[in-house]
């Protein structure tokens, strides 16, 4: 059974951060007074991944070089915009300078998740930091990559589709119509395909608007029923998974994901089973999160992690299991590990190449289709009447 509370804080951040603290995960945070944002005592930071990225490799950089901790974050401070970050930044530089550790200090912000101030605790511990924080960098911009990549298959087939809506739409609002007070002129029955486009004209002019609300709503409350119900979203990701094309390319970017961020803590020095709970969420799908709890508890009943990848079917490659077991052999687990995330995010570019490559012909010829069907429509009549005279 969930828990429930009232905390008192200036945002949202420090309400999480302070839950992590206590290693409680926050499924829902909101205000006790739903107030508008302009009254809120605080807003939530505006901070992009890429910055957090970027602040990194910096910090890794600097402390490399051999650059004090705190100087090294004066260095940034004096690098940023007047933004969010900026004051992130002076924040965590007083806390360092009170005598507070930098993991410690990084953990009120929801920028710098669990696996991250981890990994930052790890760096801390072992007296590495700035090897770490090298690592950390590089497998935030390994993903930062492989979001861009999937992002641009998706944007392509959507731009066209935006535009084919848009422009479907003009003609049935706007051409149509003038069309139709021709055809009133001739006298004569239409051919059903410019009755049906005249009717859908009509419709669209009379219903439009509401139909579009309708659908904005509904995909509205679908999209938060989905959010509510854990057993929807298992569902909805198992379907994904099964998809014929999609299902691939969902499962080799989850399996890279899993894979380097499982490499990247335990090359850090996090023992196997603090780094399967880490790595468990960065997938985003509730499948690969199960599977990882299963092997999870049994490498705590002493199974070995090619085992336990070899008993869950149908979710991981075989070959993940296969460079476990060779990296297990060999004592180079982290390092296969980041071979194999390599390996897939190569495959996640060639799918996604693929996919655009059959995307295309595939959009133009509806496209085709649908303006074809519709200037045939409009021309019809004209022609059927030449023929008449």
């Amino acid at each position: 059974m969930g828990l429930r509370g009232e905390m008192q804080a200036n945002s949202k951040d420090e309400v999480s951060a302070r839950l992590r603290q206590q290693r409680i995960r926050a499924t829902r945070i909101q205000y006790l007074v739903d107030l508008p944002p302009w009254l809120r005592p605080k807003r939530d930071l505006n901070i992009h991944p890429r910055e957090v990225c970027q602040i990194t490799r910096q910090l890794a950089t600097l402390l490399h070089a051999g650059v004090p901790l705190l100087q090294s974050f004066d260095i940034l401070d004096k690098g940023l915009p007047s933004n969010d970050l900026k004051k992130v930044i002076r924040n965590i530089h007083a806390q360092i300078e009170s005598g507070a550790a930098l993991n410690t200090a990084l953990r009120p912000y929801k920028v710098f998740d669990e696996f991250y101030c981890n990994l930052v605790a790890a760096g801390e511990l072992a007296g590495m930091l700035d090897v770490v924080l090298d690592r950390l960098a590089h497998h935030l911009e390994k993903t930062q990559a492989l979001k861009a990549s999937v992002r641009s298959a998706l944007l392509y087939p959507a731009a066209i589709l935006v535009i084919a809506i848009a422009v479907l739409t003009l003609i049935l609002v706007f051409v149509v119509p003038a069309f139709q007070n021709t055809f009133a002129s001739f006298g004569a029955e239409l051919p059903w395909l410019t009755q049906l486009v005249i009717a859908l004209s009509e419709n669209c002019q009379r219903h439009g608007l509401t139909f579009l609300a309708i659908c904005t709503g509904a995909a509205w409350w679908g999209r938060r029923l989905v959010k509510q119900r854990i057993t929807w979203q298992r569902s909805l990701h198992r379907l994904l998974l099964r998809t014929p094309m999609a299902g691939e390319l969902i499962r080799h970017v989850c399996t890279a994901r899993w894979t380097r961020t499982l490499a990247t803590l335990f090359g850090a020095g996090v023992p196997l089973t603090e780094a399967l709970e880490a790595a468990q969420g960065v997938t985003g799908n509730h499948i690969f999160q199960a599977a990882t709890l299963s092997i999870q508890a049994q490498l705590i009943r002493g199974v070995s992690l090619s085992h336990a990848l070899a008993g869950i079917e149908g979710i991981f490659p075989p070959m993940v299991g296969q460079m476990c077991a060779i990296g297990e052999e060999s004592g180079a687990l982290d390092h296969l590990l980041i071979k194999t995330a390599e390996y897939y995010e190569r495959e996640v570019d060639h799918a996604v190449s693929r996919l655009s490559t059959l995307m295309e012909p595939f959009i133009m010829v509806v496209l085709g289709v649908f303006i074809g069907g519709l200037v045939m429509a409009l021309y019809l009549p004209i022609f059927q009447l030449g023929q008449v005279a």
